[in-house]
């Protein structure tokens, strides 16, 4: 008997939930009890400060039985909603004062971004992304509102400057004209993954004002706000993070075209939370819109007890920021010497986020010369199978839209001990002997 037929979209997307990330995920190395399971450097998180965020949980939090119920409703508790947005007044400094009424909570900021897309599209309208991007802002943002995303290709011209506002506009009118579909917002991740650099107040500015141009939305993707580090061992001078709020809007944009969102997983290393959160302090429109369809992004009242405790006590999110940033930094500086080191590429010069975008491709053709002489772009799939054969995981460049082959991601928030095994395991698979 033939199954039952599934819908073309659903169809789309049969086995993309359980691919080898997953499977990576359910073995994981262990020197003493799993030592042939899976490093993994190539997921997104900050395993610096656990164990003091753990100690802070386990001594603070007690579990109220309202708590056990539906809460207030699927925008998020008042009391959290009014803590974060506290906590963002704090550190990300907006222009405008934000209340809980510009804030809308939900079940992580990947939900968000589909809440986003799925509010400011129609099927087939396009969203601006520029490359390399974070991967999964595809799906997130394509899969089910049915938005296109156009990426943005910048060829030379660093995706930073204020040269990149122009190839945004050359993809935007590119893809109206081949199209005859409008273009309705622009996704920044600031500061940027996979990049690990923030975007320049005046970029951000003449972004704000392509959007005014042609009425998009500008969405600044804020999840790594406070994960920004001092570099000590590259010689650039970074940017510093100045939140896209805290820009006077002024004869710049429309302040309902700005919208940011931001959540624990990243800066608070708990990503198992699930909390994100959508802010819009002048669209009150969407805000509405999104609340009748927020039952299907509902977060947990336990995570949100547990994160309004942490956002409400600034002592000790104060602290644990400014040592979190300390071991950013010192894990970045390990991590970059090894590369300098064994003489892997590496993009320098970042001050945010957990990645070093390192050019494995390069130096394995400095190896192997003779072997990869007809590879060309293949090599980026020819290093991952040698990683994966080496039992270390880390993201292709190739899944970030990267416009250069060999480019791969690698995740430095972890303990020394893990993060050093990681790296062996990489000039290992190199061929580095």
């Amino acid at each position: 008997m033939e199954p039952s037929p599934l819908s073309q979209r659903a169809r789309n997307v049969v086995g993309s939930a359980n691919g080898l990330m997953w499977e990576i995920m359910r073995n994981p190395w262990c020197p003493t009890t799993k030592p042939d399971g899976y490093v993994n450097v190539g997921v997104a998180e900050n395993a610096l400060m656990h164990d003091y965020l753990l100690d802070y949980i386990n001594t603070t939090l007690t579990l109220p039985a309202k708590y056990l119920t539906y809460n207030d409703g699927a925008i998020g508790a008042e009391r959290l909603r009014h803590a974060m947005a506290a906590f963002l007044n704090t550190h990300l400094q907006p222009i405008q004062p934000l209340t809980s009424n510009h804030l809308l909570v939900t079940n992580g900021v990947s939900s968000a971004v589909e809440h986003i897309s799925w509010a400011f599209t129609d099927p087939g309208e396009g969203i601006l992304l520029g490359r390399p991007y974070y991967g999964m802002f595809i799906p997130d943002m394509s899969v089910r509102p049915g938005a296109k995303v156009i990426p943005v290709e910048f060829h030379d011209s660093d995706p930073f400057s204020l040269q990149a506002v122009g190839c945004y506009e050359r993809a935007l009118l590119e893809f109206q004209h081949t199209t005859g579909k409008k273009v309705r917002a622009l996704m920044l991740c600031h500061p940027h993954n996979p990049l690990g650099r923030c975007y320049p107040r005046e970029t951000i500015i003449q972004l704000m004002k392509l959007c005014q141009k042609y009425q998009m939305h500008l969405i600044s993707d804020e999840i790594y706000a406070l994960s920004v580090w001092e570099n000590t061992i590259d010689a650039e001078t970074p940017v510093a993070f100045e939140s896209a709020l805290s820009i006077n809007t002024t004869g710049i944009i429309d302040p309902r075209l700005v919208h940011l969102l931001w959540g624990m997983s990243k800066d608070f290393g708990a990503n198992g939370i699930r909390l994100g959160v959508i802010v819009s302090q002048n669209n009150p429109t969407l805000l509405e819109a999104i609340k009748g369809v927020s039952l299907y992004t509902y977060s947990s009242s336990v995570s949100e007890h547990l994160a309004a405790i942490i956002l409400e006590d600034s002592e000790f999110t104060n602290r644990y920021i400014q040592l979190n940033q300390q071991k950013l930094s010192e894990s970045y500086a390990f991590a970059a010497q090894y590369l300098k080191d064994h003489g892997i590429e590496y993009a320098s010069g970042a001050n945010a986020a957990f990645f070093l975008w390192v050019n494995l491709g390069k130096k394995y053709r400095e190896l192997h010369p003779q072997e990869t002489a007809e590879l060309g772009d293949e090599i980026s799939e020819k290093v991952m199978q040698l990683l994966l054969q080496r039992r270390v995981f880390l993201a292709s460049g190739f899944l970030f839209g990267s416009e250069k082959s060999g480019w791969f991601r690698i995740v430095f928030t972890h303990p020394k001990e893990y993060l050093e095994e990681a790296l062996r395991r990489i000039v290992l698979a190199l061929g580095d002997l």
